[in-house]
């Protein structure tokens, strides 16, 4: 098989975690190869950020890429809709964060992703696009790069670097091999969403805003306005709460959207534009964020139902934090597990 040894770091995955990895290794002079099995852009679920993604963006350099008109819809709150339709004051993240991260963002993920996976090419980190990782290198107990087959398939390639970033996300490729997932027994939802075009948005500073509308059988809707005049719309709820007619995702979206009457009034001027989806295994952790010469980040550490938008403030977060230890470890000439703890304690503490 050919090898690949020029580089300090592997970066398994291109999405929001692998981007932002690479592009705070390639900064600080590291080379950086990012491997991401798909090809750009490509769809992704998950288009609400929290306020405190601003910093992580702030220091990748793209905020004022965010503020870009048609790019993004500007977020200023949340606000919360109760099993008959009322409506909670709007949260303004303003009120409360004196700061520039009271403004945040809606965004079409393939649009996000693609920008950020640019901004680590354009620091330089290489990247690899429709390179699916096969397998570890491992040798003398620690992990010493990575086998990968391109678009064609055929032969293996191995690509060698001192340390591996996992940032595979919810395919969560270490941590499946080696047996470290933990499921949380108490947040075994599953997902079903679509997109309307043309639906209600709320005027002037709600806009933007999310809306979580609650339903029975422990369940809520998302209803996030993209741009485009597009709103992302889903249930999260207990599989047997939603499966109990029947598994048909329009039927049981539709039946739900009855169920509440601000989703139903907010939907009904709008068409539905887009595929029904479904996901599920919603929630889980690993048991270790390292061994030696690998390190996780993203979804591929740990996943939560995603009630507060999370998920992606979670991968840029974890992504920096992530590449600043591999850093400091190529540094010191450490990439042990152990060099690893204070990184995954902060992060697990923060998903706890």
């Amino acid at each position: 098989m050919p090898v690949n040894a020029k580089h300090d770091a592997i970066i398994i995955g291109g999405g929001p975690a692998g981007s932002t990895a690479g592009a705070v290794l390639a900064e600080r002079g590291r080379r950086v190869l990012i491997l991401e099995k798909e090809k750009f852009p490509r769809y992704k679920v998950g288009e609400s950020l929290l306020p405190y993604c601003y910093y992580t963006l702030e220091r990748l350099g793209v905020v004022r890429k965010m503020t870009r008109s048609g790019f993004s819809q500007q977020k200023f709150s949340v606000q919360f809709v109760s099993l008959n339709g009322h409506v909670s004051q709007p949260f303004y993240f303003f009120r409360h964060l004196k700061e520039p991260a009271a403004r945040t963002w809606q965004v079409v993920r393939s649009e996000f992703d693609q920008m950020l996976l640019d901004n680590a090419r354009q620091k330089g980190a290489k990247v690899l696009q429709q390179m699916l990782v096969r397998d570890l290198v491992i040798s003398d107990g620690a992990v010493r790069g990575v086998e990968a087959t391109g678009p064609a398939g055929g032969q293996r390639q191995v690509f060698t670097a001192p340390i591996t970033i996992d940032a595979s996300g919810r395919d969560s490729f270490a941590v499946n091999r080696f047996g470290w997932k933990v499921p949380d027994p108490h947040l075994r939802k599953i997902a079903i969403w679509t997109y309307y075009r043309g639906a209600m948005r709320d005027p002037g500073l709600d806009e933007g805003a999310t809306t979580v509308a609650y339903v029975p059988g422990k369940g809520w809707f998302w209803y996030i306005p993209l741009p485009g005049d597009l709103v992302s719309v889903g249930i999260v709820a207990e599989r047997e709460y939603l499966y109990r007619d029947g598994k048909n995702p329009q039927a049981i979206l539709e039946r739900q959207i009855a169920v509440n009457p601000w989703v139903q009034a907010h939907l009904a001027p709008g068409q539905v534009d887009g595929p029904y989806r479904v996901t599920g295994d919603y929630s889980y952790t690993s048991r270790r964020c390292a061994c030696d010469g690998l390190v996780l980040a993203g979804d591929a550490l740990g996943f939560l139902d995603p009630v507060f938008s999370s998920g992606v403030f979670l991968a840029l977060r974890s992504g920096e934090l992530a590449a600043e230890a591999a850093a400091d470890g190529l540094r010191a000439g450490d990439l042990t597990a152990g060099w690893f703890a204070s990184y995954g304690h902060h992060v697990q503490a923060g998903i706890n």
